[in-house]
């Protein structure tokens, strides 16, 4: 069940700032289940891991790992099983680090073209050590990124009060930072950091030449640069170059292992090996060396070795589906406005905005599952800055890549008519 994207508990959660869609606490568990039925019992979906249980995910991670099934062998995502071990499953079992851990180092640490990396626990920690580690070298421990940076919305304030790190912000605009403003910005910083993509101003990513510019503007200053790349595995496509000659520009980068590349959890920092083995004992004093991560780990290079490979056929279906969707809604009488951005999208995730209620729009996602097995769309949250105005994440794994533009059209077309026949009810 390896899939290109993350499942419905990170989707359900909905866009920074916004509340989940669904009617009303009374009934929120309720819905919640036969929201989770619906979309576990559609037939077409644009990704899988709807509901899925801790057997099936103990069973994924054994056939990804190579001990179960054979190339012939398909998933609930039609990704095809595993062919070969991952790791050597005979193996000792790591403690604190060794073993599939450091292989799974070293393994990141060659795809990003750093000296050394290290695994964590969660990217929250993992960044935590990143901007610790420069702040301590820079003598500064400002750190200028963008307020819909991940640390700043979606970690309840963790850079100050458990780091001691200043955030600024050289823009506000719902979009990457330009070289003008990281030069222009009215005082010193120690490190930039720059989120690729950025996921809560809807997965974008500035052009290679434009992050280049950021990059030098930044050195410009006397600041290192730090990437968060939580999605940095789907920006390829995008960006027209190689992952060395992305992460490259940065002078250290962080990676999530269970967003595009579905492992269990776990995320892993590159950088000079000074850098790393410094952020290793920050992790220590974080509480993140933990005693056993070999599930995570496996599931990490399973991701790695089976997903990674086709993360550009997601992107280039991505624009499919937007495209279809964006095609039907122009056309559907019922919808007066609305919202695909960007458009085309840069990863193989974009969003949606239409001016309905979110629970509407999310009843009308569970009803067409139900009533048709099709689920084009999942959770729709109300936009915390336009009352009446509804978004959503579509975010695809290999599993719409069996969609046709055509079935993108007619799928998009009737939830639009179910959720202005809902509208007009209410």
């Amino acid at each position: 069940m390896m899939r290109c994207m993350a499942d419905e508990n990170e989707q359900a959660e909905g866009p920074s700032g916004t509340d989940a869609g669904t009617p009303g606490p009374e009934h929120e568990e309720e819905f919640k289940k036969r929201r989770r039925a619906a979309f576990r019992g559609a037939g077409r979906t644009l990704r899988g891991g709807y509901g899925t249980t801790l057997r099936e995910r103990m069973a994924e991670l054994a056939e990804l790992a190579g001990t179960g099934g054979g190339a012939g062998t398909a998933d609930a995502a039609g990704t095809g099983g595993a062919s070969e071990a991952v790791y050597d499953l005979d193996d000792a079992v790591d403690a604190y680090g060794g073993g599939v851990v450091a292989a799974l180092e070293s393994r990141v640490a060659e795809l990003l073209g750093f000296p050394a990396a290290a695994f964590f626990p969660t990217g929250t920690m993992a960044q935590q050590a990143a901007l610790r580690c420069w702040a301590g070298r820079t003598g500064n421990p400002v750190v200028a990124l963008h307020p819909l940076a991940h640390p700043e919305v979606h970690e309840e304030g963790a850079l100050s009060a458990v780091s001691g790190l200043r955030p600024v912000h050289p823009t506000t605009e719902p979009r990457q930072p330009t070289a003008e403003e990281v030069r222009a910005f009215g005082e010193p910083f120690g490190t930039l950091m720059l989120e690729l993509p950025l996921r809560d101003a809807g997965f974008v990513l500035p052009t290679f030449e434009e992050l280049t510019d950021v990059v030098a503007a930044a050195r410009e200053r006397d600041a290192v640069v730090h990437f968060d790349g939580a999605r940095l595995w789907e920006s390829t496509t995008h960006f027209g170059r190689p992952l060395t000659e992305i992460a490259g520009l940065a002078d250290s980068v962080y990676v999530s292992f269970y967003k595009s590349l579905q492992g269990l959890s776990g995320a892993a920092l590159a950088g000079p090996e000074d850098v790393i083995a410094e952020a290793r004992s920050w992790r220590h004093r974080y509480g993140g060396n933990l005693y056993q991560q070999f599930p995570a780990a496996l599931s990490a290079l399973a991701g790695l070795a089976h997903v990674l490979p086709r993360l550009p056929a997601c992107v280039a279906q991505a624009r499919v589906v937007a495209s279809g969707i964006a095609e039907a809604f122009t056309a559907a009488p019922g919808v007066p406005w609305f919202r695909v951005h960007p458009e085309p999208p840069h990863t193989q995730e974009f969003r949606v905005w239409l001016p309905f209620e979110a629970e509407t729009l999310t009843e009308a996602a569970v009803s067409q599952a139900e009533d048709t097995g099709t689920a084009l769309f999942t959770a729709w949250s109300r936009d915390s800055g336009v009352p009446g105005v509804s978004t959503t994440e579509v975010s695809l794994d290999t599993r719409a890549l069996e969609w046709t533009a055509q079935e993108v059209r007619e799928a998009a077309a009737e939830f639009a008519r179910r959720a202005a026949d809902l509208s007009a009810r209410r």
